[in-house]
C-alpha cells in the first residue's frame, strides 16, 4: 500500500479546480504532482494553489500526454471537456496509472470499448466520477435495496433536471464546453447522476445489464430564449437554433425486465432534482417527496397502506455505515459531501492496488447511455440495443471487490 498517492489533474476548469481544492485541503495522504489543461491560465492557477497550500511545486503543462510520461504520477483524474474524457483516461491505462474520469457521456459506442480494451490490455482500472452514486439519500436506500426491504425491483426513474441556461449561454465567454454540445447534440447529454446509483441497486453488470433504449426529444426553445432576452438581440447566440431538446426522456429495459425512465432537463426554468424513483413489489422511494412507503410496515397510530413515511424515519435505521461513519467524522466536500466520498473511493483503491468500485464495465455502460440516445432521437426514437460490454461476463461475474466504499455489497463489517 502506497503511503501517499501521487496524483494528476487533467482539466481545471471549474469542475477541476473544485476537486484539486478539495485533495488539498482535505486529503494529506495525496500529493499533487503535475497539472494540466489547455488553457495556460488555468494551468498557472492550479499550479500557484499547489504551491500555496501544499508548498511543492507542481509539473505543469498543456499537453495531457506529457502527464502519462512521468514515473511521478500514480494516478490521473480528468474532470476536463466531456469529449476528450475517453483519450485521456486511456492514455492513463496504457501508461500504467489508475485513472478517473468525470461525468460526461460518450460521444461514441467506440468511444466505450476504446476504454474497456485499453483497460483489458493493460489491466490498469479506470472509473468514472458519479458523484451520486455517493449521496446520503442514495446510499441509504441501495442499503435498504440489498436487504430486500422493497421487495424486488420493476422499475425506476431518474432525472437530470437543473436550469443551466446561463451556463450554456455563457459558455462562449466562460470557455465551457456545454455551449458546444447543446449545440451540436441531440439526446440525453447527461444522464449518469440518476443512472448510476439505479444501476448499481439494479446488479447491472453483476447479473443483470442494460438491454435497448428509446429515446425521445421535445422541442427546443429556452437556450434560443434564454439568449435572446440576456445577451441581447444582436449577440451570435439569439439567432442559434441549438440541436439540444429541451427535455429528453429515455426508456432503458433490463435483461431480467427492469425498466428505467431517464430525464434530461436543462433548458427551461425549474429547481434543481434528480427526481429519483425505486419502485419494487413491497415498496418505493421517491426523492422527490423526500419519502418512502413500505407495505405492511407498523407505525404509530395503525398502517396506512397509502401514507408515505419521511426519508429522516429511514435514515435512522438503514443509514449506510459509511455514511453513519461520514457523519460522526465530520461531512466535507461539495455537493453535500458526495464529492469527498467518490474521490476516496477512487484514492484508496489506487493507494492499494485494489480494484475500483465502479468498474470499466460499470463505466463503459454509464455513458454510452449519451451516444446511444443521440442515435435513437436522430432516428425518429426508434429502438436501440445497448452493447453488453462485459462480453458476457455479467451472467457470471467476478465477485465484486470489498471495502467500505463498495456499491455492490454493504460491507458492514469493515467499520
Amino acid at each position: 500500500m502506497k503511503e501517499k498517492l501521487r496524483l494528476a489533474f487533467v482539466g481545471l476548469s471549474g469542475r477541476g479546480y473544485g476537486l484539486l481544492e478539495l485533495v488539498l485541503q482535505t486529503m494529506d495522504d495525496v500529493e499533487v504532482t503535475a497539472v494540466c489543461d489547455l488553457y495556460e491560465d488555468r494551468t498557472e492557477n492550479a499550479a500557484a494553489l499547489v504551491v500555496k497550500m501544499k508548498g511543492n511545486a507542481p509539473f505543469k503543462t498543456l499537453d495531457y500526454r506529457k502527464v502519462m510520461a512521468r514515473e511521478d504520477v500514480d494516478a490521473v483524474i480528468t474532470p476536463s471537456s466531456w469529449t476528450s474524457h475517453v483519450d485521456i483516461c486511456v492514455a492513463a491505462m496504457e501508461a500504467g496509472k489508475y485513472a478517473a474520469t468525470e461525468v460526461g457521456g460518450a460521444t461514441a459506442i467506440e468511444d466505450c470499448w476504446h476504454l474497456v480494451r485499453a483497460h483489458e490490455k493493460t489491466g490498469a482500472p479506470c472509473m468514472i466520477l458519479e458523484n451520486c452514486c455517493y449521496g446520503r439519500e442514495e446510499m441509504t436506500v441501495l442499503n435498504m435495496a440489498r436487504k430486500g426491504v422493497f421487495g424486488e425491483l420493476v422499475h425506476c426513474r431518474g432525472a437530470y433536471s437543473h436550469d443551466l441556461r446561463e451556463e450554456i449561454c455563457r459558455g462562449l465567454e466562460n470557455r465551457h464546453y456545454r455551449i458546444h454540445n447543446f449545440s451540436n447534440r441531440q439526446g440525453d447529454l447527461y444522464p449518469t447522476h440518476a443512472l448510476g446509483p439505479l444501476a448499481k441497486m439494479l446488479n447491472i453488470n453483476q447479473g443483470n445489464r442494460f438491454v435497448s433504449l428509446v429515446s425521445m426529444p421535445s422541442k427546443s426553445l429556452g437556450l434560443h430564449l434564454w439568449a435572446k432576452e440576456n445577451l441581447g438581440p444582436d449577440h451570435e447566440l439569439a439567432g442559434r437554433r441549438f440541436a439540444a431538446g429541451d427535455v429528453v426522456t429515455t426508456m432503458i429495459k433490463c435483461a431480467h425486465g427492469e425498466t428505467i425512465v431517464l430525464t434530461h432537463d436543462n433548458c427551461l426554468p425549474r429547481p434543481y432534482s434528480r427526481g429519483c424513483y425505486v419502485q419494487g413489489t413491497r415498496g418505493l422511494w421517491s426523492e422527490e417527496k423526500n419519502s418512502i412507503m413500505i407495505e405492511g410496515r407498523i407505525k404509530t397510530g395503525g398502517w396506512d397502506p397509502h401514507t408515505w413515511e419521511p426519508m429522516e424515519t429511514f435514515f435512522r435505521e438503514f443509514e449506510h455505515p459509511l455514511w453513519h461513519e461520514f457523519m460522526n467524522d465530520g461531512v466535507r466536500g461539495g455537493h453535500g459531501g458526495m464529492d469527498y466520498l467518490v474521490l476516496r473511493a477512487f484514492i484508496e483503491a489506487a493507494k492499494k492496488g485494489e480494484a475500483l468500485p465502479i468498474s470499466i464495465y460499470d463505466t463503459a455502460a454509464w455513458m454510452s447511455i449519451t451516444c446511444l440516445s443521440e442515435d435513437s432521437c436522430n432516428m425518429g426514437s426508434l429502438p436501440v440495443p445497448v452493447p453488453d460490454f462485459t462480453r458476457g461476463k455479467w451472467i457470471y461475474p467476478a465477485p465484486a471487490p470489498r471495502s467500505k466504499y463498495s456499491l455492490d455489497e454493504v460491507c458492514a463489517d469493515l467499520f
